[in-house]
């Protein structure tokens, strides 16, 4: 009777902490999801491949909705926050000094991060743990060559900065690129900086609304977050199985080493800027980390930065509104380091030579490539493809690492959202008085 009371007495303790933390419960959903894929997939071979697949993306609806709910948001809200952080500055020299920060923050990280990645591919060699000539074998009637790339040169780089600004700010919303979402937001914000109070008081006001609108559609989806971790973690788990993660060992464990390694960097620069504790900076952000895991996106997660950043890091919404979206759309550091490693790693497997400039070229692209692509699941593959053909390595070894890709596109994404919140945290420090 005893037993059976301290059962029951435990079994409404799990269930009262379950429903008071959501991180709790994207936690379980993601154990879940794994064990379930697992039963479905390759590794277990306990159902048929066809049916499995069809298992897969049912299991994985409520997650595909929950991802087109939240970015649903994400224009509005991207273009809201940035027009009502620049206003709240306090002129045009806070916001000089912001927009340097960020900037050369996301560009400094992102080089380092590239020189991390190659380094320690270069150091530890992990194609030579692949028979090569069986991957060459496996792997020739695969067509993944993508157009041929190059630095722009001095006559192509007017085009290249004219492009990303946008024609009309109409255009860029309903195209969806970040970049020129951001920038059409900036100059808006700039605009309104500069007008009188009482002409760009109704704009600010329609603005405010339109993110209270947002966060409320977004406290709406979260809702779902545990049933969408679960859904998506068990899809590619059945997709891509275990024994897929234990073929590829030696370059997975690389390039989680290297994530891991700018992860702590970030944490490092989060302490030295704020006095948090790696610990303590982890314990605040674990929500958003653990949704940004599950999610691949940092796009998708970006409401949820922007909230957790104000609300639980005490960064101020000038700061916040300004730097979050940026970062989500420029700062790649944790595409960069498996791009610099996977690069390395598959000239590795294909004997290609890469000398000290083809290294430089890997680093000088894959920055460029990183802090130009979207925080969309699986963009740094196509990235990649760009870079390889680049420095002569055969863009077929795409489909080597393609079926570990996935898990590891989890961890850079965590990655990439740790620096936006730190560099919140960094501009806040220099900014202060």
């Amino acid at each position: 009777m005893a037993l059976s009371r301290s059962l029951v007495n435990f079994s409404d303790q799990l269930t009262s902490l379950l429903r008071e933390k959501l991180w709790l419960q994207v936690v379980v959903g993601m154990m879940l999801g794994i064990l379930t894929g697992i039963f479905l997939g390759p590794t277990a071979d306990l159902v048929p491949e066809h049916i499995s697949i069809v298992i897969a993306n049912w299991i994985a609806l409520p997650g595909q909705l929950f991802l087109l709910s939240i970015q649903f948001v994400v224009i509005p809200l991207v273009v809201a926050s940035i027009v009502r952080g620049i206003c709240s500055s306090q002129g045009s020299d806070d916001l000089g000094r912001l927009s340097g920060l960020t900037v050369s923050f996301f560009l400094i990280t992102t080089v380092a991060a590239v020189i991390i990645g190659v380094g320690l591919a270069l150091l530890i060699k992990p194609g030579d743990f692949v028979d090569g000539i069986t991957m060459k074998l496996a792997f020739s009637d695969v067509d993944a060559t993508p157009a041929p790339a190059s630095i722009p040169g001095a006559t192509e780089l007017p085009g290249v900065i004219t492009a990303l600004f946008p024609r009309d700010p109409l255009t860029s919303f309903v195209s969806g690129n970040m970049l020129q979402i951001v920038i059409t937001a900036a100059i808006f914000g700039i605009a309104l900086l500069s007008m009188p109070a009482q002409q760009s008081k109704p704009l600010m006001d329609l603005l405010s609304s339109v993110q209270a609108v947002c966060m409320v559609i977004v406290k709406w989806v979260l809702r779902f977050a545990p049933l969408a971790v679960f859904g998506l973690l068990a899809e590619i788990t059945a997709k891509v199985g275990i024994s897929t993660l234990i073929g590829m060992g030696i370059y997975v464990l690389v390039a989680i080493g290297g994530l891991m390694l700018l992860f702590l960097i970030y944490l490092m620069l989060g302490f030295l800027a704020s006095g948090l504790s790696p610990r303590q900076l982890i314990g605040q952000t674990r929500e958003v980390l653990l949704l940004a895991f599950s999610t691949s996106s940092s796009a998708a997660v970006m409401p949820i930065t922007l909230t957790t950043v104000e609300e639980k890091l005490g960064v101020t919404p000038f700061v916040t509104r300004f730097v979050v979206p940026l970062g989500t759309t420029i700062n790649m550091g944790g595409t960069a380091i498996y791009q610099g490693i996977a690069t390395i790693f598959l000239a590795q497997v294909f004997s290609v030579d890469i000398g000290l400039a083809s290294i430089l070229l890997i680093v000088v692209m894959a920055t460029g490539a990183a802090i130009g692509s979207p925080g969309t699941p699986g963009v740094g593959i196509v990235i990649l493809a760009t870079i390889l053909t680049s420095v002569g390595i055969p863009a077929a070894g795409i489909a080597i690492i393609l079926g570990v890709d996935r898990p590891l596109d989890m961890l850079r994404t965590v990655v990439n959202v740790t620096g936006d919140m730190v560099a919140c945290l960094v501009a806040q420090r220099f900014l202060q008085p």
